[in-house]
């Protein structure tokens, strides 16, 4: 492109601007991203060598030329100028934008800090599970049918392992008592998967926490302790009764579903029970020598009733209206 063709054109035109409007124009025409200096500049890379080194400094030397013209001729306009340029001081100001935490984020940040503060660790574990953590170390082989309730997405093999969407973070007991000693306490929180049909109490991805209690001596009524201290602090300043039933989880044995009483309403929150001696057997511990709890709970059922919330497909909208309501 002939520079000096561009420099009579885009002089010429920045002379005869009748106002800043007009200036401005000429100015995008010539120096803005797809202006024809600024085009004519990127074009020097597919220039040779010896072409870039006499093209090159003119098409600068036009550009900071031009750049200075365009303001020394602002400057003619004045009053006009200066209002475009400068904000005005007495326009009442607006108030900022700011971002926020998703809601289950908040949700999850709560969760967190009651159990730390219950002397819980928080532990996390891979989405991308083998199909020996996710099922067989939880007591659950393959002709178990409770497979059924946790079918999921399944991958691709890997060498010799059969890996899925973890359906729980309940992988993350055997995981953890294979690197660590008892006696501790543990949580894990993260995001599972599973192949159900979507409605306004379901959802193929969801947040669950797992929890884990190992000892000498960790019976259900230190189960009932924390548990129901956690929800008076989760659900702090309401009237809370709870309700344990009889139920049934492969890794754990007996087992109980745990019902909150909110508002005169009877609300299932969570499923936990006793470590199943199987559980430990995988993890290389004596089931004679130790004991223990697990629960696991779904962040996004305690945001449903914590906030009054009718869907839980309205956490994955991305619909802003209702994130800022938090």
């Amino acid at each position: 492109m002939d520079a000096r063709d561009i420099r009579n054109r885009a002089f010429a035109e920045a002379e005869n601007a009748a106002n800043a409007d007009a200036l401005e124009r000429v100015r995008v025409k010539y120096l803005g991203r797809k202006g024809e200096l600024t085009q004519a500049l990127r074009s020097l890379k597919d220039l040779p060598l010896e072409k870039k080194k006499e093209e090159g400094p003119e098409l600068q030397g036009l550009k900071r030329e031009l750049e200075e013209f365009v303001e020394k001729r602002l400057v003619t306009f004045g009053k006009e100028w200066k209002k475009e340029r400068h904000p005005d001081l007495t326009v009442p100001a607006k108030k900022l934008k700011r971002g926020h935490l998703h809601p289950l984020s908040q949700v999850e940040r709560d969760i967190r800090r009651i159990f730390t503060g219950l002397n819980f660790s928080v532990a996390e574990g891979p989405e991308l599970e083998t199909e020996y953590y996710n099922f067989d170390a939880l007591n659950i082989p393959a002709f178990h049918p409770a497979r059924e309730m946790w079918d999921t997405f399944w991958v691709e093999k890997e060498g010799s392992e059969t890996l899925l969407m973890r359906t729980h973070t309940s992988p993350m007991q055997v995981r953890y008592m294979e690197k660590n000693k008892p006696p501790f306490q543990v949580i894990v929180p993260g995001r599972v998967s599973r192949y159900e049909a979507t409605d306004q109490t379901h959802n193929i991805h969801f947040l669950n926490i797992e929890g884990l209690m190992v000892g000498k001596d960790v019976t259900l009524a230190n189960f009932k302790f924390v548990i129901e201290e956690f929800f008076h602090k989760f659900f702090a300043g309401k009237k809370i009764e709870f309700r344990y039933r009889p139920s049934y989880f492969p890794f754990v044995e007996p087992g109980v579903e745990v019902d909150i009483k909110l508002k005169g309403k009877w609300l299932e929150v969570m499923g936990a029970g006793m470590v199943h001696p199987r559980v430990f057997e995988y993890a290389h511990y004596n089931p004679r020598d130790w004991q223990g709890f697990a629960f696991g709970m779904g962040a996004e059922r305690l945001a449903m009733i914590k906030y009054n919330i009718p869907d839980i497909r309205l956490f994955y909208s991305g619909d802003l209206r209702f994130i800022r309501q938090f």
